[in-house]
């Protein structure tokens, strides 16, 4: 019931959102939430997406994450209903000792805005601890001339529990000489044991009292010992007081303890010893030297961190019989020194981020804690010089890690920051930590061909399957990123398509001739080649490649001109009266190759008469090598070997046959006569008559008949 009466209280805001203008779009607010003590881990905290005004849906889109100073997560947030829950079972005695208020602060930290949200777990202190004294038996030792009214002090009893749950009450059992008195002291109820009528060791020399110590929980929970009681002597108690540094050397003397007897002899010689009561702790803190002189010594090391006071009761017992004892009390106060350096907490030290991240991305959440108090813990903090990062603080001893600039994994893979934290003492305290930050990767960067264009010579008549090239492309991402795939794009504008000549290994960019080329078909033709990167978007380039085809020797040169009927040979008329030089005819042939494979040569082969004939090397011009005589046969057979220049070189073999006509020498030779001769000019105009006359009458008669017909 009472876990359900807190529950209810639960998730409850003390404070609204306290807009606090520090950075642009950073908004920072506190909220407060209060549970009991030893939950189960999962037990209801509050509902952190209704108090925070967002929506489920946003406690994931904007990161939502919970930090503390000591790095530990007490809670947890379902993000499918926004409830916060325990993560682990949390006992406030152990997590905050005595003290009143039992708080865990944390952060929320959220981004797309970057806010900042403090918070407070309240931690409710249940009653499940039992006072309890230091002993069970306490023996106490009282003068019997001690007049009525001297109190006498009782060890407090401990109880972990706090509020209304520590111990609020102390009963002693009933007699007639002693009483219970209790006083708070601080937040701490003490108790004393005033005498209230005179001793008689005579009539009764001892007591057996019962003190009992109660809390106020509900049910209360109680705690016993028995006070036995001898009646001796009595001697005065003192207060000492002393100040230490916590750096004070051991050995060092704490307070000399001075107890007077006014006995002689045996009555009158002291032994000093801290009582019963006292715990180990402050045993190992302090040494009493026992003789004498009472001298109390710094026997450990103190700290200031650990206890900023003592209280130590020490007693002197003489030696008389009986013993009586004296009691005094020594308070020690220690004073702080900067003996510690800053504790730097953070999560991890290495963090992976994307590359894409934009600037403005929080790293890592960095907490430092200087245990030492005033100036000596005030902390200063800086991060080793980059200007990729920058330190933020977001509230007191809590800083963010941020990205300043837009990363870039292929020129900075990765980042060792050191961070730094020195404290304000007077004598400066420091300590550093490295963070590493590994840039991840993204594909952000397509591959790059080594060069902007290539040009592959091909061998015509190369046999199918050749190899011709193998493209190279190259890309800085990593892993999958980084895998390249190399394909042929289709050319538009080409009657062909490029994937019946030519094929790629997509693997290793090779590329192969699947049909061999005929320079004579064409000499040259572009493709483009693409490589693609294998990210989850890829990225891709092209890159054009002029495919060149190399002349080979593969044709014979043809013969143009002289043509005949019989397509190597070919009838050429002669007049017998060339003179020297004539040019008979010149032999045209062309070759489809290039360069030297088109360029040709003429010889002759087989002639009737070689020494009439004659052929040019480089103009395939067949000329007379000499004049015409009447003895020289009227045919000749000239055969011509046309051959290029290739290697292996090609030919073709035209066969030409001269005919020399005498006729047409005898009408040129008469033509020539005439202008000297009168005869021959009177005998040629008889023929041009002749020829006139039979011309008119056939004109005449093709008149006559057609004027017949019509």
């Amino acid at each position: 019931m009472e876990n359900s009466a807190i529950n209810s209280a639960i998730a409850v805001k003390t404070f609204g959102f306290l807009i606090l203008v520090c950075s642009p779009g950073l908004i920072l607010g506190q909220i407060r939430y209060s549970i009991s003590e030893e939950l189960e881990k999962g037990a209801f905290v509050g509902n952190i997406a209704q108090d925070l005004g967002l929506t489920v849906a946003q406690l994931s889109a904007r990161q939502f994450r919970l930090t503390s100073e000591d790095g530990r997560e007490y809670m947890m947030v379902n993000f499918e209903n926004g409830i916060l829950t325990v993560r682990e079972r949390i006992d406030r005695d152990h997590f905050c000792g005595q003290a009143n208020m039992c708080t865990i602060p944390f952060k929320i930290i959220m981004k797309n805005p970057s806010a900042l949200h403090h918070g407070e777990l309240e931690i409710l202190d249940v009653n499940d601890n039992s006072p309890t004294l230091p002993e069970s038996t306490v023996a106490v030792e009282i003068a019997e001339a001690i007049a009525p009214g001297v109190r006498f002090p009782l060890e407090n009893a401990e109880d972990p529990d706090v509020g209304t749950n520590p111990v609020t009450a102390y009963t002693i059992s009933s007699n007639d000489y002693f009483s219970l008195r209790t006083q708070v002291e601080g937040d701490v109820l003490s108790t004393e044991l005033p005498l209230e009528k005179p001793l008689d060791r005579e009539q009764r020399s001892s007591f057996r009292l019962i003190l009992t110590a109660t809390d106020a929980g509900t049910p209360p929970r109680s705690g016993s010992a028995e006070i036995i009681i001898k009646v001796v002597d009595m001697n005065d108690q003192k207060v000492y007081r002393s100040i230490l540094r916590e750096n004070v050397l051991p050995g060092t003397l704490v307070v000399k303890i001075k107890a007077n007897d006014l006995d002689e002899g045996p009555n009158a010689e002291l032994t000093y010893s801290f009582n019963k009561q006292t715990s180990l702790r402050i045993r190992e803190l302090f040494s009493l030297d026992p003789q004498w002189t009472g001298d109390i010594h710094i026997e450990g090391v103190l700290d200031f961190e650990e206890a900023k006071s003592y209280s130590l009761n020490v007693q002197a017992v003489d030696h008389g019989s009986p013993a009586i004892i004296g009691r005094s009390k020594v308070l020690i106060n220690v004073i702080d020194i900067n003996d510690n350096a800053p504790e730097i907490k953070v999560s991890s030290k290495t963090f992976n981020v994307p590359e894409d991240a934009p600037p403005g991305t929080i790293i890592s959440s960095i907490n430092v804690i200087d245990r030492d108090s005033g100036e000596n813990g005030q902390v200063q903090c800086k991060v080793s010089k980059t200007n990729s990062f920058r330190l933020e603080m977001w509230s007191e001893n809590h800083y963010e890690l941020i990205t300043s600039e837009p990363m870039d994994r292929e020129s900075d893979p990765e980042y060792e920051i050191a961070f730094i934290a020195w404290d304000l003492g007077p004598a400066s305290l420091s300590s550093n930590t490295t963070i590493q930050v590994i840039i991840s990767d993204v594909n952000d960067n397509p591959p790059q061909f080594v060069e902007t264009l290539y040009n592959i010579y091909v061998m015509e008549n190369k046999a199918p399957g050749a190899s011709l090239m193998a493209l190279t492309a190259s890309d800085p991402d990593l892993d999958q990123n980084s895998y390249i795939s190399y394909s042929l794009l289709n050319n538009v504008g080409y009657v062909f398509p490029v994937s019946t000549y030519l094929s790629i290994n997509s693997m290793n960019g090779t590329i192969y001739a699947l049909r061999s080329f005929d320079y004579e078909e064409f000499k040259s033709f572009q493709i483009h080649v693409q490589a693609r990167d294998a990210g989850l978007t890829p990225l891709s380039s092209s890159v054009a490649v002029n495919v060149i085809i190399l002349d080979q020797n593969d044709n014979a040169p043809i013969i143009v001109s002289p043509s005949g009927q019989s397509g190597s040979e070919a009838v050429v008329l002669l007049p017998q009266s060339s003179a020297q030089g004539y040019l008979v005819v010149k032999i045209l042939a062309t070759d489809a190759d290039s360069g030297q494979n088109a360029r040709l040569f003429y010889h002759m082969v087989k002639s009737t008469d070689p020494s009439l004939f004659n052929v040019g090397q480089n103009t395939g011009e067949l000329t007379t090598s000499r004049v015409m005589m009447q003895r020289d046969t009227t045919t000749h057979t000239l055969v011509i070997l046309v051959k290029d220049n290739g290697q292996p070189s090609l030919s073709s073999i035209p066969t030409i046959h001269i005919s020399v006509l005498e006729n047409i020498t005898k009408t040129t030779t008469s033509s020539r006569i005439s202008v000297a001769s009168s005869k021959h000019f009177h005998d040629l105009n008889f023929y041009l008559i002749v020829i006139f006359t039979c011309t008119s009458i056939l004109f005449l008669l093709m008149i006559i008949l057609l004027i017949g017909i019509k």
